[in-house]
């Protein structure tokens, strides 16, 4: 499936959305800021990718998610596996995990999936994250269990935008 695939009927290209969610000073809970900071500064994407951190803003990330027509959110994810699991959620998978409001920015999140759904501008999602270590200490640095995963993170975003068909290329500057 390419990025044709979901194109809207009156544009060209798809609009993809690259989203980190969580809050950086819970220390894992910030894992998704974290990797989409890190894909900002080391890659080039095409104007239809947009990267975006949307730390805790729930709701008020409904405009940006209903204008989208790939999502593809950068999350921790508890799912009572061991820390640095990785998980790639895609399709029935992402309601199910994600009404699971296991983090304070979850508290809108799926909120806002159904309402873009209710008003029929709900994008394809997938979910990539990790199970994080710990996301209730006051912290700005990821666990160094977490801080390990962040390049295949990084790698498993990039996978999704290769299975789009998307082409991207690294900032010589790094």
């Amino acid at each position: 499936m390419t990025a044709e695939d979901h194109t809207d009927k009156g544009s060209q290209r798809p609009q993809i959305t690259i989203l980190g969610v969580g809050n950086i000073l819970l220390g894992d809970e910030g894992v998704g800021v974290r990797v989409v900071e890190r894909l900002d500064r080391q890659y080039q994407f095409p104007d239809n990718v947009q990267i975006l951190d949307g730390g805790v803003l729930g709701i008020r990330l409904m405009g940006v998610i209903g204008s989208t027509d790939i999502l593809i959110v950068v999350d921790a994810v508890k799912n009572q596996q061991p820390p640095g699991t990785l998980y790639r959620l895609a399709d029935e998978e992402v309601p199910r995990r994600v009404l699971a409001k296991q983090s304070m920015h979850q508290l809108d999140l799926p909120e806002v999936l159904a309402l873009c759904s209710a008003i029929d501008k709900n994008p394809r999602t997938v979910v990539v994250g990790v199970e994080p270590e710990d996301i209730t200490s006051m912290n700005v640095e990821l666990t160094p269990t977490i801080a390990a995963k962040v390049d295949e993170l990084v790698g498993m975003v990039l996978i999704e935008l290769d299975r789009l068909g998307i082409a991207y290329t690294t900032n010589v500057s790094l």
